[in-house]
């Protein structure tokens, strides 16, 4: 069975990767999701950060909410990237919220086309 944690180290938090992230990644957009993924961080395991801006939800409270479904749902689906040395960055675009069932179906879709590339 897959290790389905979220551990500290699978999160982005070093402005260096950020900035290396936005620089050299690559982006697209599925539904009210959009993603920047770079392949070659160096590590074995793949790492996400999660952004909502404070221009979508003015009240913290729906953004942590927003927050905490998309890394439940990357959770429940990071066996969907194979190997092994990405980082993901996935931004919420849209000005409404999104049921959980409605979340873990764009970010598996973005799972798979990411690993499919």
């Amino acid at each position: 069975m897959p290790d389905r944690r979220l551990r500290k180290k699978e999160i982005v938090r070093s402005k260096t990767d950020i900035g290396r992230l936005l620089s050299k990644g690559r982006r697209g957009a599925e539904g009210a999701l959009r993603y920047c993924f770079w392949e070659g961080n160096g590590l074995e395991y793949n790492r996400i950060l999660v952004a909502v801006p404070k221009k979508m939800f003015k009240r913290a409270v729906k953004r942590n909410l927003m927050k905490r479904r998309i890394k439940e749902a990357y959770r429940l689906s990071k066996d969907l990237l194979e190997g092994g040395g990405r980082d993901v960055m996935f931004i919420w675009a849209s000005k409404e919220t999104m049921d959980f069932a409605s979340t873990q179906a764009l970010v598996s879709q973005i799972l798979a086309t990411i690993s499919s590339l």
